[in-house]
């Protein structure tokens, strides 16, 4: 029997935390290929630390994206950021590239050549979860951990936050009763912020944005919210602590809530199943709440490398469904094609809309004009509606 009483935990990061910066060069880099080439191939990883920042990795792209151009990418990316540290400076880091051709032998097993379909550019299970907690249908704590730092980083940027830097985590703890969030238990926030500032000056301004991101009445006790807890955060991003590509992938996901493949998202274009079978997984199970199937969904599925059929569709609903499991994982197949290009046909993947997924999670956004987050789209309701009566 599922627990009804209990409490739980997510942390986010802030599009300054040096992961997070090596996530935010490296989709800048996919969104340079694409945009000069939808086809292209790109696996790139970022390191970063004191005023340097390394890539490497493999790419299948446009002769003219040269080693230099990459390197403006970073920079342009850094400064974007915020960064304009003595210890992290987005003009004064030192930028080495090691970015070279994807390998043939990959190629050869994915590229698609006569009857023979792409296959997955990797094998690996990957899951996608929705839930009715939040009106995003996102798990409570990870949805609120990320509107605290999104909300600090819009004050940061708009002036209205001078003292804050761009370096900051967040994590909230939820008290659940009767199987659903009802406040807030504690709440932690560090933020980076300047040598002049006190750890009470810090606290009152980041207060509000903690207040107005929670419902109402759901703040946590004065002894239960912690700012700063080391009482100083002045020296931070990739100068207090060295950074990589696609370490903060529960932050990116599901805060713990949900199962996790294993696999990161940033840095890979979306042949890589890696990124673009979790936005499948994470579209379908969405609709499947959105379209009020359940109240809790979870999507698993798995691929082999060259092999452009999934080895496996599992739904769990986790008790809630309104439907036998079974036999919406055979619904859902027939509306959506799970196949590589099928997942970036229908989602429309193969376009400039990365970068901007590098920070506050994957999920749980808003669908863009542009295309930007498509797989937050709940355009299956009605259909699956229909299908399954």
């Amino acid at each position: 029997m599922a627990r009804k009483s209990y409490v739980f935990t997510s942390e986010s990061v802030s599009e300054g935390h040096p992961d997070k910066v090596c996530d935010r060069i490296s989709d800048a880099v996919v969104d340079t290929y694409l945009a000069a080439d939808p086809e292209s191939r790109v696996a790139v990883e970022t390191l970063s630390t004191t005023n340097r920042v390394i890539l490497a990795g493999e790419v299948r792209g446009p002769g003219a994206i040269t080693r230099e151009h990459l390197e403006d990418v970073a920079r342009k990316a850094v400064k974007e950021i915020g960064y304009e540290q003595a210890g992290f400076h987005w003009q004064k880091m030192a930028v080495e590239c090691y970015v070279h051709e994807q390998s043939s032998d990959i190629a050869v097993g994915v590229d698609a050549s006569g009857n023979k379909d792409e296959g997955a550019g990797d094998q690996g299970l990957m899951f996608g979860y929705a839930c009715d907690e939040t009106p995003a249908l996102m798990p409570a704590p990870i949805y609120y951990s990320h509107a605290i730092l999104h909300s600090l980083a819009e004050a940061r940027h708009s002036g209205a936050a001078p003292g804050l830097g761009p370096d900051s985590k967040s994590q909230v703890t939820l008290l659940y009763e009767d199987g659903r969030p009802v406040r807030a238990a504690a709440v932690v926030v560090s933020t980076q912020h300047a040598e002049d500032l006190e750890q009470d000056e810090v606290r009152e301004i980041v207060r509000p944005h903690v207040v107005n991101v929670l419902p109402e009445g759901w703040m946590c006790a004065e002894e239960d919210f912690y700012v700063n807890p080391t009482g100083r955060f002045v020296i931070g991003g990739p100068d207090g602590d060295c950074g990589l590509t696609g370490r903060k992938i529960i932050v990116d996901t599901y805060g713990g809530a949900a199962p996790h493949g294993g696999g990161a998202f940033s840095g890979k274009d979306p042949t890589k199943v890696d990124r673009s079978a979790a936005y499948a997984a994470r579209y379908l199970a969405k609709n499947v709440v959105a379209a009020g199937l359940a109240s809790r969904c979870a999507i698993q599925v798995a691929y082999a490398i060259g092999v452009s059929k999934p080895l496996s569709v599992y739904v769990d609903t986790y008790g809630t469904g309104r439907v036998d499991e079974d036999h919406l994982s055979d619904v859902l197949q027939r509306h959506m094609d799970l196949s590589p290009r099928g997942i970036r046909e229908h989602l429309n993947l193969n376009r400039p809309i990365y970068a901007r997924t590098s920070a506050y999670g994957h999920f749980g956004r808003e669908p863009e004009p542009d295309g930007g987050f498509s797989w937050e789209r709940t355009d299956l309701v009605e259909s699956l509606r229909a299908a399954l009566g």
